[in-house]
């Protein structure tokens, strides 16, 4: 695994323990317990990932994300902390890429669910990772909800355009701009300069 993949690993595993199963979380309906349920069945089944892409499949996924939360909340978050090398999502050619964005943004759903919080200072290098996975994820996001909207990152990485003569720009800095393209816009502060309701209530997660 690659260092901030590890690193957001780590410490979200850590934050997991130390709060328990029953907390909330960003995720609609998800307690710290679902969440980690989740994070394991992503690595080791990779069968039931076809739920998020084939409707019909989503009861069978659920099913098999619900038997691994009913587990040992110590042995699931266990699971969390030490992926097994083959799988698709976590082995070393992919984990960067896989996971550096994927345990980030879990790892704030957990953070930003508490009061208190304030956003975390990232380096440059993991910076650039996020604005990559912003772009991404951004992209088919927006194109997917129909909504002309031009990207900035604050810090200077780039920007990117979805549509034709946006009227809408978005801006913040890297891990913001992936949080809020990701669908958690009422958690992470970024600035929106023109009419922004539809951006705000727009569903932009998967």
């Amino acid at each position: 695994m690659t260092a901030f993949a590890r690193s957001e690993r780590r410490q979200l595993a850590d934050l997991l323990l130390r709060l328990g199963p029953d907390e909330p979380t960003l995720c609609a309906g998800w307690t710290t317990r679902d969440l980690a349920a989740h994070l394991v069945v992503r690595e080791r089944r990779p069968d039931s990932a076809l739920g998020m892409l084939i409707p019909p499949l989503r009861g069978r996924s659920e099913r098999i994300r619900l038997a691994k939360a009913a587990e040992p909340f110590d042995r699931v978050v266990e699971q969390v902390r030490r992926p097994p090398w083959w799988s698709p999502v976590s082995n070393p050619l992919t984990d960067e890429l896989a996971n550096a964005g994927e345990f980030f943004i879990h790892h704030e759903d957990v953070r930003r669910a508490a009061t208190g919080w304030e956003p975390r200072t990232l380096t440059a290098d993991q910076s650039v990772v996020l604005w990559r996975q912003a772009v991404f994820a951004g992209k088919m996001a927006l194109r997917r909800a129909r909504l002309p909207v031009r990207v900035v990152e604050s810090g200077g990485l780039g920007e990117f355009t979805v549509g034709e003569k946006p009227q809408v720009t978005l801006s913040g800095p890297a891990g913001e701009l992936a949080l809020f393209l990701s669908g958690r816009q009422a958690s992470a502060r970024v600035d929106v300069d023109g009419p922004d309701d539809s951006l705000r209530n727009a569903r932009l997660g998967l």
